[in-house]
């Protein structure tokens, strides 16, 4: 049967689709003409803006770290360019084969792994991270050839910190090391220019000098703004202003008179504050053991860390800074100071020593004995304890606080180191906060008579006690102990100094202070420093003082041989020299050696002989000294000047520790 077809309804409902293929044709030219006229008109500077972002990227420039000089211009931190190994893990599959794979190029040892790990832990997994560091040229060609077969492994150049000298000064230096997460917390807190300034900064400084002025040592991040392939990579740089170096750091510190006193402590444990009386400068600043900088730059591996955080002669313990000690007798001159500016005992009032004194019905014993009548300058000059006794019962405990207080004792000196402790310098206020059982908050007074021999509550550090024998060396002027004393500007080369707070003047009678410097200056003449400055160009003045490690019983006799090593008593020392005219003071303690004029008092006087007559002790003195075995120099002194002096040529990258020369 034949169809017979209606031309015009198809001809019609052809007409009908085509309209509206037509419509829907024009809708989608108009959208699309609407859409490009959006795109190209309305957002045309947005939309360039971030095609130019997808050309190029803008990459900080992280400046180089300013140097570390010692007052004599003699390099104690500089910075070395390496190649290092870096790894993203975000970007990588699977680590340990990745790991494993590299260790077949170039050779990648198990600290190496462990380090990777650490530092792991502590970052995030878009962090690139050094697996290792100082690559050779050789190296470094081996992974080039190889690179393809490691995404997200890379080399880059890196400037590492170096520390020359190694562990000497390391407590004053501190170190560098990764920015952690804390640290990364913590600087989010900063101002928008201090944190855009560490874009790129992957180290601070952790301690000593480096983290107090870090803001200095960091100096200003530059930019580049590099054309970029479709791949990432950078083809060619297009703008940008280079990174300007951080300034360079002066210190007051003598670095070979450093390594002078570390030498004399030999394995010995303790710490020596060596100051300018007259300005507070810090000439030395010594505890031991150290500890080696370097080894934290890169990361430290836990063997090295397990090392030096179990020892126990705690070699990371900033023992100037940190570790407080009683006084012992070396307290006798400040509270004598005391005695006569309060009014409560004249210099010529005698006190009879018979060897003990009676308080309550408890004996106070004394290990000189019977010594008869004593005035105020005798009592220093022969270490009367009975004399200081009855002084610190006359007194109290409050006044003898409120005297010793502005003298530093027990207080923040302020010196331009982090981490400084406090001490404790006893009241009866301070016991009531310190104690929780009301039967300990009250104060005793049979409590206040050790105080007078630098016992019982006292607990200094060596940096008070040498700041305290600046005051009376200055005449009752006290002055805040500093260590950095100018910077220089690494593009201009200017110097500008730096300005430490202003003096405060104590207020202290000429005539008082001269009685104590007499009695000080009769220790050494006369008194327990005799036989140590026999012999010495110059008159100095000083105490000597033993201190308990730990307590003993009241008339119980000390034995140094019926005790463990680290329970013996320490050693101490005072002085500043020359008397008349003191031009350094110092604070010496040698933990458990037992006799202030055997064990610390020979180190003050090679420093003395060092600052004072430009005098290093002789290859056998110094022997004698490491051993406790010292008492006036052995053998002909060297001279300074020719003393040997392991300045390293250059350090581990190849640049020069020279301190470079100031651009006019």
């Amino acid at each position: 049967m034949t169809e017979i077809r209606n031309v015009a309804a198809d001809i019609a409902r052809f007409k009908r689709r085509v309209i509206a293929i037509g419509l829907v044709v024009l809708t989608a030219f108009s959208l699309l003409g609407l859409r490009l006229t959006y795109l190209q008109v309305v957002r045309h500077e947005d939309l360039a803006e971030q095609a130019e972002n997808n050309r190029t990227a803008v990459v900080p420039v992280v400046p180089n770290r300013g140097l570390i000089l010692d007052r004599n211009g003699i390099v104690l931190a500089s910075n070395y360019s390496a190649y290092t190994l870096e790894i993203t893990p975000s970007k990588v599959a699977d680590l340990e084969d990745t790991i494993d794979g590299l260790a077949t190029v170039i050779e990648v040892g198990p600290r190496d792994r462990r380090r990777f790990k650490r530092l792991r832990e502590d970052s995030r997994s878009f962090d690139s991270i050094p697996i290792r560091t100082r690559l050779s040229d050789e190296e470094v060609a081996r992974f080039a050839a190889q690179r393809y077969r490691f995404p997200g492994v890379e080399i880059k150049a890196r400037l590492f910190r170096n520390y020359p000298h190694g562990e000497i000064a390391s407590h004053v230096l501190g170190y560098i090391g990764r920015i952690n997460q804390t640290e990364k917390a913590a600087m989010e807190d900063w101002s928008d220019e201090d944190y855009d300034n560490y874009r790129g900064t992957e180290y601070i400084g952790k301690l000593g000098i480096e983290q107090s002025y870090e803001k200095t040592l960091h100096g200003l991040t530059g930019v580049e703004q590099m054309e970029t392939s479709a791949g990432g990579r950078a083809v060619r740089r297009l703008n940008g202003h280079p990174a300007t170096p951080g300034n360079t750091v002066m210190l007051s510190l003598d670095i070979k008179l450093q390594k002078m006193v570390e030498d004399m402590y030999g394995e010995r444990r303790g710490a020596m504050v060596a100051l300018d009386p007259k300005t507070g400068e810090v000439l030395a600043f010594v505890s031991k053991p150290t500890f080696d900088p370097n080894l934290f730059v890169e990361g430290i591996d836990s063997e090295s860390w397990k090392e030096l955080s179990e020892s126990i002669d705690k070699p990371l313990l900033n023992r100037a800074l940190r570790g407080t000690y009683p006084p012992g007798s070396t307290y006798k001159p400040f509270m004598a100071m005391g005695a006569l500016q309060t009014g409560k005992r004249g210099p010529s009032v005698q006190i009879n020593d018979p060897g003990f004194y009676n308080f309550a019905g408890h004996r106070f014993g004394s290990p000189e004995g019977n010594i008869g009548n004593v005035d105020m300058r005798r009592s220093i000059q022969l270490s009367s304890n009975i004399y200081y006794y009855s002084l610190a019962n006359e007194m109290g405990v409050d006044l003898i606080h409120d005297f010793m207080k502005p003298m530093g004792f027990g207080q923040i000196t302020g010196i331009d180191l982090g981490g400084e402790v406090r001490g404790v310098l006893p009241s009866t206020e301070w016991k009531r906060n310190a104690y929780k059982r009301p039967e300990m908050k009250k104060w005793y007074a049979g409590e206040t008579i050790s105080l007078g021999i630098g016992q019982g509550y006292n607990s200094f550090t060596m940096l008070q006690m040498a700041q305290a024998t600046s005051i009376i060396a200055d005449v009752g002027r006290k002055h805040q102990p500093h260590l950095v004393v100018a910077t220089r500007d690494t593009v201009t080369g200017k110097t500008t100094p730096v300005e430490p707070p202003p003096t405060i003047d104590l207020h202290f009678a000429p005539a008082n202070v001269a009685v104590v410097r007499e009695g000080l200056q009769a220790v050494i003449t006369g008194g327990t420093a005799r036989a140590v400055f026999v012999g010495a160009g110059y008159v100095a003045a000083g105490k000597t003082g033993t201190a308990q490690a730990v307590t003993q019983a009241q008339n119980t006799k000390y034995n140094a041989k019926a005790l463990e090593e680290h329970q013996r008593d320490h050693a101490l020392f005072i002085a500043f020299a020359p008397a008349n005219d003191p031009k350094i003071a110092v604070a010496v303690i040698v933990e458990n050696a037992g006799w202030g004029a055997g064990a610390a008092a020979p180190i003050a006087r090679r420093v003395f002989d060092y600052w004072l007559l430009g005098q290093y002790p002789s290859e056998a003195d110094m022997a004698a000294i490491k051993l406790g075995k010292a008492s006036a120099p052995i053998g002909k002194p060297r001279l300074a000047s020719e003393a040997a002096w392991p300045v390293p040529a250059s350090t581990p990258g190849g640049m020069s520790t020279s301190a470079p020369a100031a651009t006019p």
